[in-house]
């Protein structure tokens, strides 16, 4: 077994080696002079690459010698529910103390916060390294948006009074959306806010359901302000410590992350703060949990496709049918190929979307504090994070389901009994393309963003360089770029039926070309790359090509077959 998650990924070490970070890393050390105060605070940009290794490095030793040979006893065990309260299973206690000892668990707060004020970029690549241990632990070390989120908007006690806490491992959090009756569908939420002006406190009364981690001490929870109110503009965010008015009222049984307690809430008159401005708690604190979270799930895939993709390697170099290795035999060996190509260009994808996330932010702090000269750098950034976000976790959470399928698939019967890992990774991987937002969701995020060609100019830019003996794959993803510019004008004229119909296929084409594109830029410095990126292309532009087809043809057959094939009635 490996003794380092991190050291042992050659595409990890690739991918922080190609990140540029340079102007964010400024912006968010003041210029290096957080070193002058905190001594752990990096004094130039080669310290900071630096401290993120040693960061990586101290977590994937963890990650490979405490958390992952003890993943299947967490799951085995899983979180467990008695007298009204949740308990981590032991494996899961285990590796939460490991970290905490470690002093990981404040990675993105503020060095005042007695955080390590890492990049999101960075922060990825850590979740990245946890799933693949333990999917499951996943949800409680990466659910630090709470915290990040109250960095941003609650008062200043608040922030001095929870967020060391955070840092120092003392508290875990929680996102409270959804209910019962409000999944997807979030501007339904029910929960009641109430405000006692005797008091000049809030309480939260209400049941919401499917929380991950719903026994956090610290809680941001969704309720609706404004009595009448029937959609998103009535709601607010709330914050909480959970005290006896909260009840845990169970626990789901679910198919897979059986370490990670998924709770159902009942709050009863629960004293409250409210953070930020009352109404904007869904249209704009809730969108920045969510897209904080959804970079975070789209890590996790990657991380459990990394771990399904590693056991799949290993049983078909073991297994001999035949007279030799079944990963000697065609189908299986492209089986790998597609595995290891997916991931790669999922992980890639993420690192984008987590550079542009850290433009957006380091941008829009120094705008919030008067500096207007970063005011376009600041739109340009949040357009391409907004835009990237979405498409990255429908590809790598759709990537890990198929990924997982072909492990499962190379190990044959076996790979279908709990005695071997990839079966454990298969039920894990199958809610990332669920929670935090479905694949249809993350469609209907994404489709305005194509429509309004807002990956045009990142194209542009990569369309402008030479790659040598790869330009006739440059020449390739032009002239797809060409038919996904088409295919967004034909949408553009539907009406919008026929364009939710197909976004779909538009999605699709437009993550395809990315990561053909993000493969040739990493061409230019690794010769495997460039294999790869050629690999990858030949792989992936006739499916390019095909949904550009679908989308010109964009028939109304379907739409006007749907009633009458499912029998719904009118």
């Amino acid at each position: 077994m490996s003794e380092n998650f991190f050291t042992d990924n050659p595409d990890l070490l690739f991918r922080l080696e190609q990140l540029d970070l340079r102007e964010v890393v400024e912006l968010k050390e003041r210029g290096y002079t957080y070193a002058e105060k905190y001594p752990e605070a990096p004094r130039n940009y080669r310290d900071a690459k630096d401290n993120y290794r040693l960061v990586l490095e101290v977590l994937g030793a963890i990650c490979a010698t405490v958390v992952a040979p003890r993943a299947a006893e967490a799951d085995e065990q899983g979180a467990q529910y008695r007298d009204g309260e949740v308990f981590y299973a032991d494996a899961t206690q285990a590796a939460l103390d490991a970290f905490r000892q470690a002093e990981l668990m404040g990675a993105m707060l503020p060095w005042e916060y007695d955080g390590m004020n890492l990049p999101e970029s960075i922060y990825q690549l850590m979740v990245d390294m946890v799933s693949r241990a333990e999917a499951g632990l996943m949800t409680i070390f990466g659910l630090l948006e709470i915290a990040l989120a109250i960095h941003e908007h609650a008062d200043e006690e608040d922030k001095a009074e929870l967020l060391p806490k955070f840092s120092r491992g003392e508290v875990t959090g929680a996102m409270v959306l959804t209910e019962p009756d409000a999944g997807s569908d979030l501007g339904a939420v029910q929960a009641r806010a109430t405000y006692d002006e005797a008091t000049d406190t809030w309480y939260l009364d209400g049941v919401k359901r499917f929380i991950t981690n719903g026994n956090a001490d610290v809680q941001l929870v969704l309720a609706r302000s404004e009595a009448g109110s029937t959609d998103a503009r009535g709601l607010s965010l709330f914050l909480l410590e959970r005290d006896e008015t909260v009840k845990i009222r169970r626990i789901e049984n679910k198919m897979g992350i059986h370490a990670s307690p998924t709770c159902e809430i009942q709050y009863n008159h629960t004293p409250a703060k409210l953070i930020g401005r009352r109404r904007f708690g869904l249209i704009r604190y809730g969108m920045e949990l969510m897209n904080g979270a959804r970079l975070a799930v789209s890590s996790q895939a990657v991380g459990i496709a990394e771990a399904a993709y590693r056991e799949a390697l290993k049983y078909a170099g073991e297994r001999i049918q035949f007279g030799r290795p079944i990963r000697e035999l065609s189908p299986v060996s492209r089986m790998l190929l597609s595995m290891r190509g997916e991931i790669e260009a999922a992980r890639a994808l993420i690192s984008l979307s987590g550079t542009w996330v850290d433009r957006s932010k380091a941008f829009a702090a120094r705008v919030s504090e008067g500096d207007r000269s970063y005011r376009k750098k600041q739109k340009q950034a949040s357009a391409l994070a907004d835009a990237l976000t979405p498409l990255s976790k429908y590809y790598a959470t759709e990537m890990t389901n198929r990924v997982c399928d072909q492990a499962l698939q190379v190990h044959g019967g076996v790979g279908y009994m709990r005695e071997f890992n990839v079966e454990r990774h298969y039920r894990d991987a199958r809610i990332t393309n669920i929670y935090e937002g479905t694949s249809q969701l993350q469609v209907v995020a994404a489709i305005g963003k194509l429509m309004g060609h807002a990956l045009d100019g990142l194209f542009a830019e990569w369309a402008a360089q030479d790659y040598g003996d790869l330009n006739a794959e440059k020449e390739k993803m032009i002239a797809a770029g060409e038919k996904l510019h088409q295919a967004a004008e034909t949408l553009k004229a539907k009406d919008q039926p026929v364009i939710d119909y197909y976004a779909v296929d538009l999605v699709n084409m437009a993550v395809y070309i990315l990561n053909s594109w993000l493969l040739l830029q990493d061409s230019l410095v690794s010769e495997r790359k460039a294999a790869l990126a050629r690999y990858y292309i030949a792989e992936h532009l006739p499916k390019i090509h095909m949904a550009g087809e679908i989308i010109a043809s964009a028939s109304e057959i379907p739409l006007a077959a749907s009633d009458l094939v499912l029998g719904v009635v009118k």
